[in-house]
């Protein structure tokens, strides 16, 4: 288990549930979230990064309970395929249910979703209770922030708190799949 400053966890999921952004270590890189079905918080995001609302948003979560409701039915055999990658750096993506909001799906019938292997971002997701924005922690097209100092010069003040902690060691962002066809969408 990675080491936390005190009550850490406790001040992000308080500003998560408050609808504001927070900045917190992912396997490779920091990412930027908030509570996917607050509109006002995912705005704030798309103004942080510069980022057009039609590329929709990866969902990371604690497990696949806090994901199941987001996706559509799948075969046995293809979630055997998902679940041999999870806990992990694989995000898929899933045929979306009628409670993804359009704002998560941009304009993809898809929802991406990872259930993270990280201690700090997992630890994030069960204390809040389900699943979190999770896209790196930059304006688009400039590099993903890897350390706090990083967030602190690029972004200044837009992040309302920031988990500080170790990242998990990956030196590229999760690897994106096609959970219907397995396709690797992005490595």
């Amino acid at each position: 288990m990675q080491i936390l400053k005190p009550n850490q966890l406790d001040i992000a999921v308080t500003h998560l549930k408050q609808g504001k952004v927070i900045a917190y270590p992912t396997e490779a890189v920091f990412g930027l979230g908030c509570d996917p079905y607050n509109v006002d918080a995912v705005s704030r995001i798309l103004q942080i990064k510069h980022r057009a609302l039609d590329k929709g948003f990866i969902l990371i979560a604690s497990s696949w309970e806090q994901i199941q409701p987001l996706v559509m039915y799948l075969t046995p055999d293809l979630l055997t395929r998902v679940f041999a990658t999870w806990p992990g750096p694989v995000t898929w993506l899933f045929p979306a249910s009628k409670n993804v909001p359009s704002w998560i799906r941009g304009q993809y019938d898809s929802v991406a979703v990872r259930v993270t292997a990280h201690p700090i971002a997992k630890a994030l997701c069960e204390q809040f209770g389900g699943p979190i924005i999770s896209t790196s922690c930059n304006k688009s097209g400039d590099p993903a922030a890897r350390d706090v100092r990083t967030i602190q010069l690029t972004l200044g003040d837009t992040v309302d708190y920031v988990i500080e902690g170790a990242l998990g060691g990956r030196l590229k962002p999760s690897e994106i799949r096609d959970a219907l066809t397995g396709e690797v969408i992005r490595i």
